[in-house]
Protein backbone atom coordinates (compact mmCIF):
# COMPACT_ATOMS: atom_id res chain seq x y z
CA UNK A 1 0.00 0.00 0.00
CA UNK A 2 1.20 3.36 -1.02
CA UNK A 3 0.89 5.93 1.81
CA UNK A 4 0.04 9.54 0.50
CA UNK A 5 0.97 12.38 3.10
CA UNK A 6 -1.69 15.72 2.96
CA UNK A 7 -0.21 19.13 3.44
CA UNK A 8 3.46 20.63 3.91
CA UNK A 9 5.35 21.41 7.09
CA UNK A 10 7.10 24.10 5.03
CA UNK A 11 8.40 25.71 1.72
CA UNK A 12 11.42 27.11 1.64
CA UNK A 13 12.85 27.91 -2.33
CA UNK A 14 12.76 25.10 -4.29
CA UNK A 15 12.62 23.14 -1.05
CA UNK A 16 9.32 21.46 0.92
CA UNK A 17 9.55 19.68 4.28
CA UNK A 18 7.14 16.77 4.92
CA UNK A 19 7.01 15.36 8.80
CA UNK A 20 5.63 12.44 9.90
CA UNK A 21 7.50 10.40 7.09
CA UNK A 22 8.42 6.82 8.38
CA UNK A 23 10.95 4.49 6.06
CA UNK A 24 11.76 7.19 3.40
CA UNK A 25 15.29 6.83 1.43
CA UNK A 26 17.84 9.32 0.44
CA UNK A 27 17.45 10.39 -3.40
CA UNK A 28 14.13 8.59 -2.82
CA UNK A 29 11.22 10.15 -5.25
CA UNK A 30 7.99 12.06 -5.11
CA UNK A 31 5.26 13.05 -6.58
CA UNK A 32 3.36 16.43 -5.41
CA UNK A 33 -0.13 17.05 -6.56
CA UNK A 34 -1.25 20.37 -6.57
CA UNK A 35 -4.33 21.62 -5.23
CA UNK A 36 -5.60 22.28 -9.32
CA UNK A 37 -4.18 18.51 -10.06
CA UNK A 38 -1.03 19.39 -11.72
CA UNK A 39 1.72 16.66 -10.89
CA UNK A 40 5.35 18.06 -9.67
CA UNK A 41 8.33 15.50 -9.21
CA UNK A 42 10.40 16.09 -6.72
CA UNK A 43 13.93 13.95 -4.66
CA UNK A 44 14.44 13.27 -1.11
CA UNK A 45 18.14 15.46 0.05
CA UNK A 46 17.48 15.16 3.33
CA UNK A 47 16.24 13.30 6.27
CA UNK A 48 16.13 13.85 9.91
CA UNK A 49 14.10 11.23 12.21
CA UNK A 50 10.65 11.45 10.27
CA UNK A 51 10.84 14.44 8.74
CA UNK A 52 11.50 14.53 4.88
CA UNK A 53 12.95 17.63 2.80
CA UNK A 54 12.31 17.16 -0.79
CA UNK A 55 13.42 19.17 -3.66
CA UNK A 56 11.08 19.88 -6.19
CA UNK A 57 11.85 20.28 -10.20
CA UNK A 58 9.53 21.97 -11.68
CA UNK A 59 9.92 24.48 -8.45
CA UNK A 60 7.44 25.33 -5.90
CA UNK A 61 5.43 28.28 -6.71
CA UNK A 62 1.71 27.68 -6.59
CA UNK A 63 2.42 24.97 -4.10
CA UNK A 64 0.02 24.87 -1.21
CA UNK A 65 0.79 24.11 2.53
CA UNK A 66 -2.43 22.53 3.57
CA UNK A 67 -3.36 21.02 0.70
CA UNK A 68 -0.98 19.22 -1.20
CA UNK A 69 -0.56 15.73 -1.64
CA UNK A 70 2.93 13.68 -1.63
CA UNK A 71 3.65 10.25 -2.74
CA UNK A 72 6.58 8.52 -2.07
CA UNK A 73 7.60 6.50 -5.00
CA UNK A 74 9.87 4.04 -3.46
CA UNK A 75 12.99 4.93 -5.75
CA UNK A 76 15.20 7.16 -7.32
CA UNK A 77 14.65 9.14 -10.47
CA UNK A 78 15.29 6.55 -13.15
CA UNK A 79 15.89 7.24 -16.64
CA UNK A 80 13.68 5.09 -19.47
CA UNK A 81 16.50 4.16 -21.91
CA UNK A 82 16.50 2.40 -24.97
CA UNK A 83 18.45 2.53 -28.57
CA UNK A 84 15.49 4.50 -29.94
CA UNK A 85 16.82 6.96 -27.71
CA UNK A 86 19.28 8.33 -30.98
CA UNK A 87 17.74 10.79 -32.84
CA UNK A 88 15.46 12.10 -30.18
CA UNK A 89 15.26 15.62 -28.10
CA UNK A 90 14.58 15.46 -24.82
CA UNK A 91 13.88 17.77 -21.68
CA UNK A 92 16.96 17.77 -19.08
CA UNK A 93 14.76 15.87 -16.82
CA UNK A 94 14.77 13.70 -20.31
CA UNK A 95 11.43 13.50 -21.16
CA UNK A 96 10.71 13.61 -24.74
CA UNK A 97 9.84 17.33 -26.22
CA UNK A 98 10.30 16.59 -29.77
CA UNK A 99 6.41 15.65 -30.03
CA UNK A 100 7.80 12.13 -31.29
CA UNK A 101 6.02 10.31 -28.39
CA UNK A 102 7.65 8.32 -25.63
CA UNK A 103 10.26 6.20 -25.97
CA UNK A 104 9.24 2.90 -25.63
CA UNK A 105 11.57 1.39 -22.76
CA UNK A 106 13.77 -1.52 -23.06
CA UNK A 107 14.65 -0.69 -18.67
CA UNK A 108 15.11 1.93 -16.49
CA UNK A 109 18.09 3.39 -15.52
CA UNK A 110 19.42 5.21 -11.72
CA UNK A 111 20.07 8.19 -13.21
CA UNK A 112 23.27 8.39 -10.32
CA UNK A 113 24.65 5.92 -12.13
CA UNK A 114 27.04 3.14 -10.96
CA UNK A 115 30.65 3.86 -10.05
CA UNK A 116 33.11 2.07 -12.29
CA UNK A 117 35.43 -0.34 -10.66
CA UNK A 118 39.06 1.00 -11.27
CA UNK A 119 40.40 -2.81 -11.74
CA UNK A 120 37.80 -3.33 -14.76
CA UNK A 121 38.80 0.13 -16.56
CA UNK A 122 40.48 0.32 -19.81
CA UNK A 123 42.97 2.14 -20.31
CA UNK A 124 41.73 4.46 -23.21
CA UNK A 125 43.52 3.77 -26.69
CA UNK A 126 42.73 4.80 -29.98
CA UNK A 127 41.40 8.39 -31.21
CA UNK A 128 38.18 9.97 -31.85
CA UNK A 129 38.66 12.48 -35.18
CA UNK A 130 36.84 15.43 -35.43
CA UNK A 131 37.85 17.34 -38.23
CA UNK A 132 39.25 20.20 -36.12
CA UNK A 133 42.91 20.40 -36.94
CA UNK A 134 44.18 21.84 -33.47
CA UNK A 135 42.30 19.76 -31.55
CA UNK A 136 43.41 16.15 -33.78
CA UNK A 137 47.03 16.95 -33.97
CA UNK A 138 47.74 18.75 -30.81
CA UNK A 139 45.28 17.96 -28.11
CA UNK A 140 44.01 14.44 -29.99
CA UNK A 141 40.85 13.24 -28.10
CA UNK A 142 41.09 9.51 -27.34
CA UNK A 143 38.18 6.96 -26.59
CA UNK A 144 37.34 6.89 -22.93
CA UNK A 145 39.18 10.51 -22.02
CA UNK A 146 37.45 13.35 -20.62
CA UNK A 147 38.84 16.18 -22.30
CA UNK A 148 36.97 19.71 -21.19
CA UNK A 149 36.60 23.15 -23.46
CA UNK A 150 37.51 26.11 -21.30
CA UNK A 151 36.05 28.87 -22.66
CA UNK A 152 34.83 32.72 -21.84
CA UNK A 153 31.49 34.43 -22.46
CA UNK A 154 30.32 35.40 -25.84
CA UNK A 155 33.26 33.07 -27.43
CA UNK A 156 32.57 30.46 -30.30
CA UNK A 157 32.10 27.47 -27.93
CA UNK A 158 28.77 26.91 -28.85
CA UNK A 159 29.92 26.68 -32.66
CA UNK A 160 32.63 24.32 -31.98
CA UNK A 161 30.54 21.99 -29.65
CA UNK A 162 28.09 22.13 -32.97
CA UNK A 163 30.98 21.33 -35.61
CA UNK A 164 32.17 18.89 -33.09
CA UNK A 165 29.20 16.78 -32.53
CA UNK A 166 28.75 17.30 -36.95
CA UNK A 167 31.69 15.64 -37.32
CA UNK A 168 33.19 13.10 -34.81
CA UNK A 169 33.70 9.91 -35.88
CA UNK A 170 35.96 7.27 -35.20
CA UNK A 171 38.17 5.08 -37.06
CA UNK A 172 36.73 2.81 -39.56
CA UNK A 173 36.73 -0.55 -37.90
CA UNK A 174 34.43 -3.66 -38.55
CA UNK A 175 31.34 -3.81 -35.91
CA UNK A 176 32.30 -0.29 -34.56
CA UNK A 177 28.95 1.83 -34.04
CA UNK A 178 29.29 5.55 -32.66
CA UNK A 179 27.23 7.95 -31.25
CA UNK A 180 26.65 11.35 -29.65
CA UNK A 181 25.27 12.13 -26.91
CA UNK A 182 24.60 15.92 -26.28
CA UNK A 183 23.34 17.99 -23.16
CA UNK A 184 22.82 21.38 -23.36
CA UNK A 185 22.15 23.37 -19.65
CA UNK A 186 20.81 27.00 -19.05
CA UNK A 187 20.90 27.70 -23.29
CA UNK A 188 18.67 30.13 -24.60
CA UNK A 189 15.82 29.69 -27.27
CA UNK A 190 18.05 30.82 -30.28
CA UNK A 191 21.40 28.52 -28.97
CA UNK A 192 18.98 25.28 -28.82
CA UNK A 193 17.54 26.18 -31.74
CA UNK A 194 20.51 26.78 -33.24
CA UNK A 195 21.95 23.09 -32.01
CA UNK A 196 18.79 21.36 -33.67
CA UNK A 197 19.44 23.00 -37.01
CA UNK A 198 22.57 22.23 -37.49
CA UNK A 199 22.89 18.45 -36.48
CA UNK A 200 19.42 18.30 -38.78
CA UNK A 201 20.91 20.05 -41.98
CA UNK A 202 23.74 17.80 -41.69
CA UNK A 203 22.23 14.82 -41.09
CA UNK A 204 23.59 13.58 -38.30
CA UNK A 205 20.66 13.35 -35.88
CA UNK A 206 20.09 10.14 -36.44
CA UNK A 207 23.21 9.59 -34.22
CA UNK A 208 22.14 11.94 -31.52
CA UNK A 209 20.66 11.72 -28.40
CA UNK A 210 19.73 15.26 -27.03
CA UNK A 211 18.95 16.66 -23.42
CA UNK A 212 17.96 20.46 -23.58
CA UNK A 213 17.42 22.18 -20.78
CA UNK A 214 16.39 25.82 -21.73
CA UNK A 215 17.19 29.11 -19.70
CA UNK A 216 13.78 29.64 -18.51
CA UNK A 217 13.03 26.00 -17.81
CA UNK A 218 13.65 25.24 -13.85
CA UNK A 219 16.98 26.34 -11.97
CA UNK A 220 16.76 23.11 -10.14
CA UNK A 221 16.21 21.00 -13.37
CA UNK A 222 19.70 21.71 -14.25
CA UNK A 223 21.40 19.27 -11.60
CA UNK A 224 19.41 16.40 -13.33
CA UNK A 225 20.25 17.19 -17.32
CA UNK A 226 23.80 15.73 -17.50
CA UNK A 227 22.65 12.90 -15.00
CA UNK A 228 20.40 12.11 -17.31
CA UNK A 229 22.48 12.25 -20.59
CA UNK A 230 25.86 10.55 -19.15
CA UNK A 231 22.75 7.73 -17.60
CA UNK A 232 21.98 7.28 -21.93
CA UNK A 233 25.71 7.23 -22.88
CA UNK A 234 26.23 4.75 -19.84
CA UNK A 235 23.96 2.34 -21.30
CA UNK A 236 24.67 2.85 -24.83
CA UNK A 237 28.41 2.53 -24.55
CA UNK A 238 28.40 -0.45 -21.81
CA UNK A 239 25.53 -2.22 -22.83
CA UNK A 240 24.98 -1.64 -26.23
CA UNK A 241 28.36 -1.72 -26.70
CA UNK A 242 28.60 1.68 -29.07
CA UNK A 243 31.94 4.30 -28.74
CA UNK A 244 29.87 7.49 -27.31
CA UNK A 245 30.79 10.54 -27.47
CA UNK A 246 29.08 12.91 -24.58
CA UNK A 247 29.50 16.66 -25.07
CA UNK A 248 27.92 18.29 -22.27
CA UNK A 249 27.65 22.57 -21.99
CA UNK A 250 27.75 24.67 -20.20
CA UNK A 251 29.59 23.28 -16.90
CA UNK A 252 29.05 26.43 -15.10
CA UNK A 253 25.57 26.92 -15.54
CA UNK A 254 25.36 23.11 -13.91
CA UNK A 255 27.88 24.57 -10.66
CA UNK A 256 25.40 27.95 -10.50
CA UNK A 257 22.30 25.58 -10.47
CA UNK A 258 23.96 23.13 -7.67
CA UNK A 259 25.25 26.84 -5.76
CA UNK A 260 22.06 28.18 -5.75
CA UNK A 261 20.24 24.65 -4.47
CA UNK A 262 23.18 24.32 -1.57
CA UNK A 263 22.24 28.00 -1.07
CA UNK A 264 18.41 27.18 -0.38
CA UNK A 265 19.63 24.22 1.60
CA UNK A 266 21.34 26.63 4.17
CA UNK A 267 25.07 25.13 3.81
CA UNK A 268 28.10 26.51 4.27
CA UNK A 269 29.05 28.04 0.97
CA UNK A 270 33.14 27.49 -0.25
CA UNK A 271 34.74 29.51 -2.84
CA UNK A 272 32.43 32.12 -4.39
CA UNK A 273 29.50 30.87 -3.12
CA UNK A 274 29.95 26.92 -4.71
CA UNK A 275 29.26 24.41 -1.95
CA UNK A 276 32.21 22.42 -0.59
CA UNK A 277 31.19 19.11 -2.04
CA UNK A 278 31.43 21.07 -5.83
CA UNK A 279 34.56 18.95 -6.38
CA UNK A 280 33.03 15.86 -5.39
CA UNK A 281 29.71 16.64 -7.48
CA UNK A 282 32.29 17.65 -10.44
CA UNK A 283 34.14 14.10 -10.30
CA UNK A 284 30.71 12.17 -9.75
CA UNK A 285 29.59 13.15 -13.24
CA UNK A 286 33.35 13.05 -15.16
CA UNK A 287 34.32 9.41 -13.40
CA UNK A 288 31.49 8.28 -15.38
CA UNK A 289 33.57 8.10 -18.73
CA UNK A 290 35.84 5.29 -19.74
CA UNK A 291 36.47 1.97 -21.01
CA UNK A 292 35.47 -1.38 -18.84
CA UNK A 293 37.39 -4.87 -19.61
CA UNK A 294 34.78 -6.83 -21.42
CA UNK A 295 32.49 -4.22 -23.07
CA UNK A 296 33.45 -3.47 -26.85
CA UNK A 297 32.36 0.84 -26.26
CA UNK A 298 33.82 3.16 -24.68
CA UNK A 299 32.41 6.43 -23.34
CA UNK A 300 34.05 9.74 -23.82
CA UNK A 301 33.25 13.02 -22.26
CA UNK A 302 33.86 16.80 -23.60
CA UNK A 303 32.65 18.95 -21.04
CA UNK A 304 32.26 22.45 -22.06
CA UNK A 305 32.29 25.48 -19.31
CA UNK A 306 32.69 29.13 -19.68
CA UNK A 307 35.28 31.06 -17.32
CA UNK A 308 34.04 34.11 -15.90
CA UNK A 309 35.72 36.68 -16.63
CA UNK A 310 37.67 34.44 -18.98
CA UNK A 311 39.62 33.49 -14.98
CA UNK A 312 40.83 30.14 -15.19
CA UNK A 313 41.44 29.90 -11.47
CA UNK A 314 38.07 30.25 -11.12
CA UNK A 315 36.41 27.01 -8.89
CA UNK A 316 34.28 25.36 -12.12
CA UNK A 317 37.42 25.11 -14.63
CA UNK A 318 39.93 24.85 -11.69
CA UNK A 319 38.20 21.83 -9.74
CA UNK A 320 37.75 20.70 -13.22
CA UNK A 321 41.45 20.27 -14.31
CA UNK A 322 42.17 18.28 -11.19
CA UNK A 323 39.75 15.62 -12.36
CA UNK A 324 40.10 15.67 -16.15
CA UNK A 325 43.05 14.83 -18.72
CA UNK A 326 43.91 17.77 -20.07
CA UNK A 327 42.30 20.82 -21.51
CA UNK A 328 41.19 22.48 -24.11
CA UNK A 329 41.52 26.49 -23.93
CA UNK A 330 39.78 29.25 -26.39
CA UNK A 331 41.30 32.78 -26.82
CA UNK A 332 39.62 35.63 -26.37
CA UNK A 333 42.77 37.47 -28.65
CA UNK A 334 42.47 34.98 -31.53
CA UNK A 335 38.51 34.82 -31.19
CA UNK A 336 38.95 38.97 -31.39
CA UNK A 337 41.12 38.64 -34.50
CA UNK A 338 38.64 36.58 -35.84
CA UNK A 339 39.82 33.20 -35.81
CA UNK A 340 37.57 29.91 -35.72
CA UNK A 341 38.27 28.28 -33.87
CA UNK A 342 39.97 30.64 -31.20
CA UNK A 343 41.64 27.25 -29.68
CA UNK A 344 45.40 28.50 -27.22
CA UNK A 345 47.32 25.96 -28.25
CA UNK A 346 49.97 26.32 -25.72
CA UNK A 347 47.89 25.92 -22.66
CA UNK A 348 45.88 23.16 -23.81
CA UNK A 349 47.02 19.63 -23.57
CA UNK A 350 45.45 16.20 -23.99
CA UNK A 351 47.31 13.72 -21.40
CA UNK A 352 46.57 10.56 -23.08
CA UNK A 353 47.65 11.66 -26.29
CA UNK A 354 50.65 9.99 -26.20
CA UNK A 355 49.13 6.77 -26.27
CA UNK A 356 46.75 6.72 -28.68
CA UNK A 357 48.46 8.09 -31.87
CA UNK A 358 51.32 6.84 -34.10
CA UNK A 359 51.44 4.18 -35.87
CA UNK A 360 48.35 1.41 -36.11
CA UNK A 361 46.83 4.71 -34.50
CA UNK A 362 47.00 7.95 -36.61
CA UNK A 363 50.32 8.11 -38.57
CA UNK A 364 53.95 7.71 -37.23
CA UNK A 365 54.85 10.63 -37.75
CA UNK A 366 52.16 12.37 -35.35
CA UNK A 367 53.79 12.57 -31.99
CA UNK A 368 56.92 14.01 -33.79
CA UNK A 369 55.20 16.71 -35.56
CA UNK A 370 52.88 17.90 -32.63
CA UNK A 371 56.14 17.80 -30.97
CA UNK A 372 57.91 20.63 -32.95
CA UNK A 373 54.99 22.59 -33.91
CA UNK A 374 54.35 23.43 -30.07
CA UNK A 375 58.25 24.15 -29.79
CA UNK A 376 57.95 26.66 -32.95
CA UNK A 377 54.92 28.38 -31.88
CA UNK A 378 56.47 28.84 -28.19
CA UNK A 379 59.14 30.70 -30.22
CA UNK A 380 56.68 32.47 -31.68
CA UNK A 381 55.91 33.91 -28.38
CA UNK A 382 59.51 35.16 -28.03
CA UNK A 383 60.30 36.64 -31.03
CA UNK A 384 56.91 38.38 -31.05
CA UNK A 385 58.16 39.96 -27.50
CA UNK A 386 61.30 40.79 -28.97
CA UNK A 387 59.65 42.54 -32.03
CA UNK A 388 57.52 44.45 -29.51
CA UNK A 389 60.76 45.83 -28.05
CA UNK A 390 63.33 46.56 -30.91
CA UNK A 391 60.89 45.97 -33.91
CA UNK A 392 60.62 43.36 -36.47
CA UNK A 393 62.69 44.50 -39.11
CA UNK A 394 65.56 44.03 -36.56
CA UNK A 395 64.86 40.73 -35.69
CA UNK A 396 67.41 38.12 -37.45
CA UNK A 397 66.55 36.16 -40.11
CA UNK A 398 65.51 32.89 -38.12
CA UNK A 399 63.44 34.70 -36.00
CA UNK A 400 61.80 36.42 -39.22
CA UNK A 401 61.09 32.89 -40.05
CA UNK A 402 59.32 32.26 -36.69
CA UNK A 403 57.39 35.58 -37.48
CA UNK A 404 55.85 34.39 -40.59
CA UNK A 405 55.52 30.79 -39.18
CA UNK A 406 53.11 32.22 -36.47
CA UNK A 407 51.38 34.23 -38.69
CA UNK A 408 50.56 31.16 -41.05
CA UNK A 409 50.16 28.72 -38.19
CA UNK A 410 47.22 30.87 -36.78
CA UNK A 411 45.59 31.76 -40.45
CA UNK A 412 45.87 28.14 -41.84
CA UNK A 413 46.64 25.85 -39.16
CA UNK A 414 44.21 26.91 -36.26
CA UNK A 415 42.09 28.77 -38.17
CA UNK A 416 39.59 26.69 -40.23
CA UNK A 417 35.76 26.87 -41.82
CA UNK A 418 32.88 25.83 -39.63
CA UNK A 419 32.28 23.15 -42.43
CA UNK A 420 36.01 22.03 -42.76
CA UNK A 421 36.02 18.46 -42.17
CA UNK A 422 40.14 17.82 -42.41
CA UNK A 423 41.33 13.96 -42.44
CA UNK A 424 44.26 13.46 -39.77
CA UNK A 425 46.59 12.87 -43.19
CA UNK A 426 45.46 16.49 -44.17
CA UNK A 427 46.19 18.05 -40.64
CA UNK A 428 49.46 16.35 -40.64
CA UNK A 429 50.69 17.70 -43.71
CA UNK A 430 49.64 21.30 -43.71
CA UNK A 431 51.92 20.90 -40.37
CA UNK A 432 54.96 19.64 -42.25
CA UNK A 433 54.32 22.23 -44.82
CA UNK A 434 54.30 24.65 -42.42
CA UNK A 435 57.47 23.64 -40.27
CA UNK A 436 59.41 23.48 -43.64
CA UNK A 437 58.96 27.64 -43.24
CA UNK A 438 61.63 27.47 -40.68
CA UNK A 439 65.58 26.31 -41.19
CA UNK A 440 65.96 22.18 -41.22
CA UNK A 441 68.53 22.71 -37.78
CA UNK A 442 65.98 24.50 -36.13
CA UNK A 443 63.87 21.23 -35.87
CA UNK A 444 64.87 19.67 -33.36
CA UNK A 445 62.09 17.95 -31.92
CA UNK A 446 62.04 15.53 -35.28
CA UNK A 447 64.22 12.32 -36.06
CA UNK A 448 66.38 13.01 -39.50
CA UNK A 449 64.50 10.13 -41.34
CA UNK A 450 61.06 11.53 -40.70
CA UNK A 451 62.80 15.09 -41.91
CA UNK A 452 64.04 13.36 -45.27
CA UNK A 453 60.94 12.10 -45.38
CA UNK A 454 58.60 14.92 -44.97
CA UNK A 455 60.67 18.07 -44.77
CA UNK A 456 60.88 20.33 -48.35
CA UNK A 457 62.58 23.59 -46.95
CA UNK A 458 60.46 26.71 -48.74
CA UNK A 459 62.69 29.58 -50.19
CA UNK A 460 59.49 31.24 -51.31
CA UNK A 461 58.48 32.39 -47.53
Amino acid sequence: MTLQFIGLSQINGPLVVLDGVPDASYEEMAELVCEDGTVRSGRIVHLADQRAVIQVYEGTSGLSLKNTRTRLLGHPMRLSVSPEMLGRVFSGAGRPIDGLGEVYPEKYLDINGRPINPVSREYPRSYINTGISTIDALTTLIRGQKLPIFSGSGMDHNKLAAQIVRQAQIAEEEGQEFAVVFAAMGVKNDVADFFRKSFEESGVLSRVAMFLNLSNDPVIERILTPRCALTAAEYLAFEKGMHILCVMTDMTSYAEALREFSSSRGEIPGRKGYPGYLYSDLASLYERAGAIKGCKGSLTQIPILTMPNDDITHPVPDLTGYITEGQIVLDRYLDQTGIYPPISVLPSLSRLMKDGIGEGYTRADHSAVANQLFAAYAHVADARSLASVIGEEELGATDKRYMKFGKLFEERFIAQNFYDNRSIDQTLNLGWELLSILPREELDRVDSDLLDKYYHPREDI
